[in-house]
């Protein structure tokens, strides 16, 4: 049983939800959206299988995209240096259902690793925690989650606050190591200034790695993600958090200290890890003026306050080289003091209620308008293809329909003259299906030149060379070279895929126009692809490279080569995801590509064998012309629904998609 408190009346409650009940609402209501196009998508997949329109394809493509929605996740980072408030933040906008501190908080260094809260039903509420230790091995925190015997496994006692609290407290442990030990694991320097004690030739490490923390919130269970980082020296010493997981949030909150602004440590996280070149990932980005209750002054005058604040959040906009209006300052001890009180007037002066609207009004719409989006083409692409094949059944029905029609007071004569003429058709059919074998053979060839271009064996070959270049010459000169060749055949072997795509589609394109030419079918054009956004992820990837290895130039340290070794191995992983998704989607389009034309062949060539056998049944039957032409009209009239019903269940599924992002009722009481 979930410990959250039960509502009470009065005051407390009421403050507490006038201020975080649009997020929570938001939340609620991106997940109930979520599941009604679930259910539209499933309705389509059910009604393309009773018309006997959908094929393996299709199977999967519709039970892809119920897969995404049921797994989709809505990721929020927040990045600070260390003592800036990060964890106090995410009690305040999340946890204060709990009356009391979930995250540890408290001055000084609190979150010592990444750490993910997030909610699977699939596994108990626990912590999960990837020993330190795991640094001296190559690979990255994505491949060692594949293998739960890795990490220590602390269960959460959802009935008592104070054992979850106590449990959560595992992420702030350290431990005390000689620096030689730390320096194995690219900690040399991991509190910021190395404190020793006098003597002493020893360090503070963390006890983990990474955290996971699986937990049954409301809003994690609607599919958000919430990943709290340490501070400048930690997310440097893990790559990972610089080339996946920071790049794949949907919204990251950095953190600054209200009464210093934007100090040399923060500069550096927000150039090096942040600041990003695309309009894009800088638009998803909210920073964070925290402690403003620091500057708060009994002597002063509040306008005086006020505009202190004021200056404060335009300068750090300024330096900083976003906008004002991505600027938030709050207090986020006073704001989760406030929520448990009931204190509606501290609540407004903690200035977080701002910040929860920012996040409710800015990030939820803009996932889901990435996600309908691509939900929206996905369906009218299968749709097109279903409607292309009712088409045709509809087109040959009607030929078969005029045929017979034209029958009607005709001797046998014609009959048979008619039957004849079909049979000829058919034939000729028969044998332009070897000319279309041949086209497909053709068609393969292309196919399997395109996936060695993105060939996993390519990529491994590469990747081992430059492994092996890395570890034979670790200075800045030997390793520069390994990774821009690296980087180099990757980026040769996309621009021959790209080359590959385009004649396959030139390819495509004139197989359709020749059968439909030929064959009197209807004349599609071959849907597009580009290999332009893996392109793009390879130059962010290498981009990263770049800073990161700037400010790793000294490759004779020992400490500083492990770090390297590990960047390598995690851009390698990140690549390798790359080639993943590209394969995938290369098979995907590659079958959407051929699938059109197989089945306007497929159609053609029933329709044929349905009009011989038409002729062979009112052959001598002058009744049975009449009782055919009835079926056939009402096969017309059949397939017409059809078409009408297929543009029905389309329409059902934009009209969620395009549904205003309304709050429940209960949120607007």
């Amino acid at each position: 049983m979930l410990a959250i408190p039960p509502p009470v009346r009065g005051n407390r409650r009421r403050a507490e939800l006038k201020a975080t009940r649009d997020l929570a609402a938001r939340f609620e209501a991106y997940g109930d959206w979520r599941r009604r196009l679930s259910a539209g998508i499933s309705a389509l997949h059910d009604w393309l299988q009773q018309q006997d329109l959908a094929d393996a394809r299709v199977d999967l493509k519709l039970q892809h995209l119920q897969e995404r929605l049921r797994h989709d996740q809505l990721i929020v980072a927040f990045v600070a240096e260390f003592s800036r408030g990060k964890s106090e933040l995410i009690n305040a906008i999340f946890f204060a259902d709990f009356g009391k501190r979930l995250l540890p908080s408290s001055a000084g260094r609190t979150t010592m690793c990444p750490t993910e809260l997030l909610y699977d039903p699939s596994d108990p509420p626990a912590i999960r925690l990837l020993p330190i230790e795991t640094r001296l091995r190559d690979a990255s925190v994505a491949e060692f989650k594949r293998y739960p015997e890795e990490w220590t496994v602390v269960a959460l006692d959802l009935a008592s606050a104070d054992q979850m609290g106590e449990a959560l407290r595992q992420v702030s442990q350290v431990k005390r190591v000689p620096a030689a030990e730390a320096a194995t694991y690219g900690l040399h320097d991991v509190d910021g200034t190395a404190a020793r004690e006098a003597g002493d030739d020893a360090v503070d490490i963390p006890c983990w790695r990474h955290a996971v923390i699986n937990f049954p919130h409301p809003l994690l269970q609607q599919g958000l993600v919430i990943l709290d980082t340490p501070g400048l020296n930690a997310i440097g010493a893990e790559p990972e958090l610089t080339l996946s997981q920071l790049p794949d949030a949907h919204a990251v909150l950095f953190i600054l200290a209200a009464d210093a602004g934007v100090t040399k440590t923060d500069l550096d996280v927000w150039t090096q890890h942040l600041a990003g070149e695309e309009t894009a990932a800088k638009a998803n980005r909210i920073v964070v003026l925290n402690k403003i209750d620091g500057l708060w002054d009994e002597l002063k005058a509040e306008t005086d306050v006020d505009a202190e604040i004021g200056r404060q959040v335009a300068d750090s906009a300024r330096v900083l080289g976003i906008s004002a209006t991505q600027v938030f300052a709050v207090s986020a001890q006073k704001a989760l003091l406030a929520k448990v009180n009931g204190d509606d007037a501290l609540l407004a002066r903690s200035r977080l209620p701002a910040l929860e609207a920012a996040l409710s009004g800015r990030m939820i719409p803009a996932k889901r308008e990435i996600v309908g989006s691509a939900i929206r083409s996905e369906v009218r692409a299968l749709a097109a293809g279903a409607r292309a094949t009712l088409d045709a059944r509809r087109n040959g029905v009607a030929a078969q329909l005029a045929e017979l029609s034209e029958l009607r007071g005709k001797n046998q004569d014609v009959v048979v003259h008619m039957m004849n003429r079909i049979r000829d058709e058919k034939a000729l059919f028969e044998r332009d299906l070897h000319r279309f074998t041949a086209l497909r053979t053709v068609f393969t060839e292309h196919a399997n030149r395109l996936f060695d271009c993105i060939g996993f064996d390519a990529l491994r070959a590469n990747a081992g060379q430059t492994r092996r270049r890395i570890e034979a010459s670790p200075f800045t000169k030997g390793i520069r070279g390994a990774m821009s060749d690296f980087f180099g055949t990757i980026h040769s072997d996309f621009d021959r895929a790209a080359k590959e795509t385009a004649e396959i589609q030139e390819l495509m394109q004139a197989m359709y126009a020749r059968f439909a030419e030929e064959r009197d079918l209807e004349r599609l054009a071959a849907p597009p692809f580009s290999m332009l956004k893996y392109q793009k992820e390879i130059e962010r990837l290498e981009r990263a490279y770049n800073t990161q290895f700037n400010t790793l130039w000294n490759m004779v340290s020992k400490a500083k080569f492990a770090l390297m070794r590990r960047f390598f191995e995690t851009i390698a992983s990140r690549v390798k995801h790359g080639y993943d998704i590209a394969n995938r989607d290369v098979d995907t389009w590659l079958r959407a590509v051929m699938s059109p034309l197989e089945t306007q062949v497929r159609e053609h060539h029933l329709q044929l064998r349905r009009r011989l056998d038409s002729i062979k049944r009112i052959q001598g039957t002058s009744g049975e012309l009449e009782a055919r032409v009835a079926e056939l009209e009402e096969s017309v009239a059949a397939l017409a629904a059809q078409i009408r019903a297929l543009d029905e269940e389309v329409a059902a599924i934009d009209s969620v998609i395009a549904q205003p992002d309304a709050l429940p009722l209960a949120a607007n009481g």
